[in-house]
């Protein structure tokens, strides 16, 4: 007779529930603030393993060369739960930051250089979202999958993270699927396929510019009819304008200069039908990365709070490296457009309007 499965059963509680005795695989010599410390983290990883199977099913959906607008709610919403995963992640640090430094101290040596820098799952992460190692350089970092793949032993379970590892930094990422496809994305009713479809996205943004040094012209007027001094605003203004005119117009990667144009399109005209989900899967990868430098500063205040300025058990410089983490950014241009985004009175007239309505026959 088959035996009813048990809620215990079907969760795996013994097994979940015998795994906190720390090194000496003995809760008896466990303390309390030890065995406080070990489940925090473990629910962290639980997190994380949620967290890389979210990301994976979003990126899948997304490799797809053509999306069907009815999936897009689909990848929202999955989105929307890694969004709620990261913000519940980040206050949870809340919970170890019960742990006094004194406590911490009492066990902190038997760590001995095991640190949450060996986080695996955290690194299957970003290089699951897509984090560059371009960006990590900028703060003065190295790729911590190096770091990782040199310390893993030759046993069935670290050479399982090895092969993980490895060959996740050979699949596309995130953000490469997402910016194939806004690249792919109708501009003024043009794709890339079409013959004249760069001009097309020149004469979009060359439009956008005129707009927004046409705003800032007249936001100059008033302010010296109203006797103001404008030479600081008007060098200000000046300044912003090359800069946006050089991150939408003198990208040398072609495919680059169109996805930062389909963003600012999308985000522009966000009223349009066809436009609304598009703009909320951005909005929502934006209010990913988000929780994700809240989660990263939550984790620095932490860590300060409990054992201030000291180095960690791993050898970073601690608080300093995790504080230097909240800079990177995954998907800085989708960041850098909401500089440039004007009132809806002011955008240029858009043609093919009907092809972004949901009678459209296109």
């Amino acid at each position: 007779m088959t035996k009813t499965p048990t809620y215990w059963d079907y969760l795996n509680l013994e097994k979940l529930l015998d795994s906190q005795g720390g090194l000496s695989n003995d809760e008896a010599s466990v303390s309390e603030d030890e065995m406080h410390f070990i489940i925090v983290h473990q629910v962290f990883e639980l997190w994380f393993k949620l967290a890389i199977n979210e990301i994976t099913l979003i990126r899948n959906t997304m490799s797809s060369t053509q999306i069907e607008e009815k999936q897009i709610p689909f990848i929202v919403q999955h989105i929307n739960r890694l969004v709620e995963i990261f913000k519940l992640s980040a206050r949870h640090f809340k919970l170890m930051e019960t742990l006094t430094p004194q406590d911490f101290l009492v066990f902190r040596s038997e760590l001995g250089t095991a640190s949450g820098f060996q986080s695996f799952q955290l690194r299957e992460i970003e290089l699951l979202l897509g984090l560059s190692n371009e960006e990590r350089e900028k703060q003065g970092h190295s790729d911590p999958i190096e770091y990782l793949l040199k310390i893993v032993k030759e046993t069935e379970f670290e050479n399982n993270i090895k092969k993980r590892l490895v060959k996740l930094k050979t699949e596309p990422s995130l953000k490469d699927v997402l910016y194939d496809w806004l690249y792919r994305t109708p501009i003024l009713g043009s794709t890339p396929k079409e013959k004249e479809d760069e001009k097309i996205i020149s004469k979009f943004t060359n439009e956008y510019l005129y707009k927004i040094d046409e705003i800032n012209q007249s936001q100059l007027k008033i302010m010296q009819k109203d006797g103001l001094d404008i030479s600081r605003m008007e060098k200000s203004f000046r300044e912003t304008y090359s800069q946006f005119e050089n991150f939408l117009t003198n990208e040398d990667d072609n495919k680059m200069r169109r996805v930062k144009a389909a963003i600012l399109f999308i985000e522009s005209y966000r009223t349009l039908p066809l436009l609304a989900w598009p703009r909320l899967l951005i909005d929502k990868i934006v209010e990913l990365e988000e929780q994700i430098v809240e989660f990263r500063f939550n984790h620095a205040r932490m860590v300060e709070r409990i054992i201030g300025k000291r180095i960690g058990t791993g050898g970073s410089s601690g608080v300093d490296y995790i504080d230097q983490t909240t800079k990177y950014r995954i998907f800085p241009e989708l960041w850098a457009i909401r500089s440039m985004l004007i009132d809806t009175k002011h955008l240029p007239n858009i043609i093919n309007e009907d092809y972004y309505k949901f009678n459209s026959s296109n």
